[in-house]
């Protein structure tokens, strides 16, 4: 596996990395280490996740991070309404006389009522390409969750008290992304490798573009690119990711439009910008000004 097999591989799939993105992944799927990819929204970190997992074969497990997110939803629960339904199915069809209490707490916690959450799923051994595990925007978890993340990217393995240790027989890839509403611990961060994911330059980008929009002419891919370039400049408080730049051009082919003007900017704004300051701010500014650019660059 090489840097441009990885290109390749993820082109052919639909996503275009630049060289530095190619390689970061390349080595954490050599080394088995996970893959901490930050940046800006919208420039495709989970993307990248999902297009890895058509690309391998393997199961794309998802954990979408969130404030005060635990084990339970995270890792794994007991399925107690199947622990309840066993305990009384036992008392009646008098399967519980003369057993002790203790044994009957024993079979509580056999593997048939454990339901296993994402993290889990993704370390239990299992035939097949290894799945793809996306932890996305780990900044949103506490640090609680994140220390506990420790033991999983270390050893790829949980410890489940009445069960033991369930450790993966192969590891999965792992991507973790950050917007970086606030800073992981470098205890995470060194368990990972790392990667800042930049907005492409305007060649990539239009070539992003032509692969997500079939049959989008390429004046108008270039065009779509340079004019979100142009609005990025602007201090949006939300600025356009790639994923906008997609939805822009989609807008503008379906309406078959080849080339932008100011009325096309108005009216398919929203598809580019999401916020009414955002949106107030690009409509005040000049329109015809931020066209002219985008069709010169």
């Amino acid at each position: 596996m090489t840097p441009e097999s990885v290109h390749q591989a993820l082109a052919e799939h639909g996503y275009l990395p630049d060289r530095g993105l190619a390689t970061a992944l390349m080595l954490a799927i050599d080394l088995g280490r996970p893959l901490l990819l930050e940046g800006d929204a919208g420039v495709g970190k989970t993307e990248l996740a999902k297009v890895i997992a058509t690309w391998t074969g393997g199961e794309l497990i998802r954990l979408q991070c969130y404030e005060g997110i635990d084990v339970a939803q995270a890792v794994y629960d007991w399925d107690y309404a199947r622990q309840l339904l066993h305990l009384r199915a036992a008392e009646a069809v008098g399967g519980a006389a003369g057993r002790s209490s203790d044994e009957l707490e024993a079979e509580l916690y056999d593997e048939r009522f454990l339901i296993r959450r994402a993290i889990l799923r993704a370390v239990t051994p299992t035939d097949g390409p290894p799945p793809v595990l996306l932890i996305d925007e780990i900044d949103r978890a506490d640090d609680e969750f994140e220390a506990y993340l420790l033991e999983v990217l270390s050893d790829f393995q949980v410890t489940v008290p009445e069960l033991g240790v369930i450790k993966a027989s192969r590891p999965p890839i792992v991507v973790l992304t950050s917007n970086r509403t606030r800073d992981l611990h470098d205890a995470l961060k060194r368990r990972c490798l790392y990667h800042w994911v930049e907005h492409p330059d305007l060649e990539r980008e239009v070539e992003i573009v032509k692969l997500r929009v079939p049959g989008i002419e390429t004046s108008l891919a270039r065009e779509v690119a340079a004019a979100v370039a142009n609005l990025r400049d602007l201090g949006l408080y939300k600025p356009p990711g790639i994923a906008e730049t997609i939805d822009w051009a989609t807008a503008l082919s379906r309406l078959g439009l080849t080339t932008l003007d100011a009325d096309a900017v108005r009216s398919t704004l929203g598809t580019v910008v999401k916020y009414r300051e955002d949106t107030d701010r690009v409509v005040e500014s000049d329109l015809e000004s931020i066209i002219e650019s985008s069709r010169n660059r």
